[in-house]
């Protein structure tokens, strides 16, 4: 890592140009035109997968894309100090916070009460459909887009400031 970086810092990185603008001294503010709320996957590099440098976006990473009061207050952050106007909820297939609430759902798994204060906020996408009759990678499909569409739900009713900037 500490290679990777001194290529980073020298802008001779293996894999991506992460600073097409111009070098990084050119980035002295924060403007990023949209804020994601994504997963932690480490298979998923929100700039990567949009092509996006520094200062282009303002990113929360959460195992399962979850809304917890410290994600809507990042988002709620990011508005008010950036004046940003695009909000993002990003899943992705094979979630592994998915999975994980699939299988303490159907399988009463006992995990700890860390990781439960992550499955807690997505049982309510995952237990309309453990019944559903749906095979196991349907089961995990659906409930990652219902997951995305409960947390798009929850940041829209449960934040003044959100509520405010979407009238906008």
């Amino acid at each position: 890592m500490v290679d990777g970086n001194q290529r980073f810092i020298d802008g001779t990185t293996l894999h991506y140009k992460f600073y097409p603008h111009g070098d990084t001294k050119d980035i002295q503010d924060q403007e990023p035109f949209a804020i994601v709320l994504g997963c932690s996957d480490s298979r998923v590099p929100i700039e990567t997968i949009f092509d996006q440098s520094f200062g282009d976006l303002f990113i929360i990473r959460i195992a399962g894309n979850i809304v917890a009061p410290s994600q809507m207050g990042s988002i709620e952050f990011a508005i008010s100090k950036f004046k940003t106007s695009l909000v993002v909820v990003l899943g992705h297939s094979n979630c592994g916070a998915i999975s994980a609430t699939i299988d303490e759902c159907i399988n009463k798994t006992h995990l700890s009460n860390s990781l439960y204060s992550i499955t807690d906020r997505i049982k309510p996408s995952i237990l309309p459909l453990i019944d559903s009759g749906l095979s196991n990678h349907e089961l995990t499909h659906k409930a990652v887009e219902t997951n995305i569409i409960n947390s798009v739900k929850q940041l829209q009713s449960q934040s003044p400031i959100i509520k405010r900037a979407i009238k906008k």
